[in-house]
């Protein structure tokens, strides 16, 4: 039976890579549970997705260096609790044990919330003035049609130029203006994806872009990423094994984990996918935001050479979400294509939105230094409240982006998340973020309100978590994003 939701197939990993990730031999005893405990906590984090073939006991015993004997055991304790299915002549498979049902917690009848899991900063500072000059430069539209199939021509021009700033050679005839992040994600989805393709995607990622390529009748398949990073050896085996017809990635602050893709491993990511003839979705949308100082790597499509990376950009985490402007850069060729596709769902976007962000783009390096600023100072008293009321969670410190990646110590994400709405705190439970009911012992909380909010909203959330370590059920209800 396949639990697995994506439609049908199954990952090989070999026992030289299971035992990487498994980590040095373990020196707890007996050695058969470290190990088990080791592959159950890879499948609930994602990092090893179900539905993947274990190698046989003797390669992993090999690999491991134990004897097989301590591998059939540590096999027999993952089948005895639901993390492995096995029929002879298949071999073995990861799969997810059952989780309990229940109905989540009603919002309470206090008007003050909390919401720590959208990631949405106020607008910045000068949004105003640039409404109030875009007003006045509408004057100069009203004669004509007002659509702008592929976006406001200043628009394109102020896009192409900050990809140059940013050491990526960019032509306003490579930018397709759209409404916004997700909506340049659907329209490549519509024209990229096929019912039954495989698309790679990150695990833990953004849920939406998932739903785009689900809503194509696609196969979804995942490759794990964790506030340290990404494995490319184990990506670039994700790409030789399915040769997906497309892949979604988010390389800078990864969202939910904050991870930035590193010169090389952006190089190696192109290249595995040239091999795999994969296109690629390169998800920017808060590439702009660092946080911490340092020099960012280049842009994904710096190192394509064919055409085959569609940069995903928007102005809603930078500027305010208000702002429904996003765009693709790919090549003058694809721009038309989208235009094609856009036009069975609208014809252009609003003019006087794309002239406010015109505006703005020409200010875009003091928007940054002023987002940093406010980011620096929130992720950092979000932090503290954490070190101080929930001592025994692992935050992750993300270099940039809006949100932070929380470990739990126990599988309890989404009967938290439901205790926390009684309290009046609104988290993001980590299997939101997954394919398959993964990621129980994940928060996502972000850090777009002030300092004073945040703490208020931690105190909130270690109630909360006390409250559910004293009533352990794990209900399945409304998540909230």
């Amino acid at each position: 039976m396949d639990r697995t939701g994506t439609g049908g197939g199954t990952r090989r990993i070999n026992g030289r890579l299971l035992a990487r990730l498994i980590g040095e031999a373990p020196v707890e005893r007996p050695y058969y549970l470290a190990i088990a405990r080791a592959v159950s906590g890879l499948v609930l984090d994602g990092r090893v997705p179900t539905n993947t073939r274990l190698p046989a006991e003797r390669d992993l015993a090999t690999a491991l260096g134990v004897s097989r004997n301590t591998v059939t055991a540590a096999y027999a304790w993952l089948r005895d609790n639901r993390f492995l299915d096995s029929r002879q002549g298949a071999g073995s498979w990861t799969v997810l044990p059952d989780s309990g049902s229940g109905e989540s917690a009603p919002f309470p009848s206090a008007a003050e919330q909390i919401d720590l899991g959208v990631a949405a900063p106020p607008a910045v500072e000068g949004l105003r003035a640039a409404a109030f000059q875009a007003s006045e430069q509408l004057a100069a539209h009203v004669g004509g049609l007002g659509y702008y199939p592929y976006g406001l021509p200043e628009l394109r021009h102020a896009i192409a130029r900050r990809y140059v700033e940013r050491g990526l050679p960019t032509t306003p005839e490579q930018i397709f203006v759209t409404s916004g992040a997700q909506h340049g994600v659907a329209l490549l989805m519509d024209l990229l994806v096929q019912a039954g393709d495989d698309v790679l995607v990150e695990s833990p990622t953004y849920p939406h872009s998932v739903d785009a390529a689900r809503h194509r009748g696609a196969r979804i398949r995942t490759v794990g990423v964790t506030p340290q990073g990404w494995d490319m050896e184990y990506l670039a085996d994700a790409f030789r094994q399915w040769r997906p017809g497309l892949a979604y990635l988010i390389p800078d602050f990864q969202n939910p984990t904050g991870a930035l893709m590193d010169d090389e491993e952006r190089r190696v990511l192109v290249r595995e996918a040239r091999r795999a003839g994969s296109h690629l979705i390169i998800d920017e949308s808060v590439a702009e935001l660092a946080i911490d100082s340092g020099d960012l790597p280049a842009p994904v499509a710096a190192y394509d050479t064919d055409g085959r990376v569609f940069t995903v950009g928007s102005v809603a985490k930078l500027l305010w979400g208000g702002l429904r402007v996003g765009w693709v850069r790919t090549t003058p060729p694809m721009v038309a294509r989208l235009m094609a596709v856009r036009q069975r769902f609208d014809i252009a976007g609003a003019v006087l939105e794309q002239l406010v962000v015109t505006h703005l783009m020409s200010d875009v390096l003091r928007i940054r230094a002023e987002r940093s600023r406010q980011l620096r100072r929130n992720r950092d008293a979000l932090l503290r409240a954490m070190r101080e009321r929930l001592p025994d969670w692992r935050p992750s410190v993300p270099g940039g982006g809006l949100v932070l990646w929380a470990t739990l110590p126990q599988p309890v994400a989404t009967a938290l998340s439901a205790a926390a709405v009684r309290y009046g705190v609104h988290p993001a439970a980590g299997p939101v973020f997954g394919t398959d009911g993964t990621l129980e012992r994940y928060l996502r909380l972000a850090y777009t309100q002030p300092p004073d909010v945040l703490a208020d909203a931690v105190d909130r959330l270690a109630r909360a978590y006390a409250e559910t370590l004293a009533h352990p059920a794990q209900p399945r209800g409304q998540l909230y994003v």
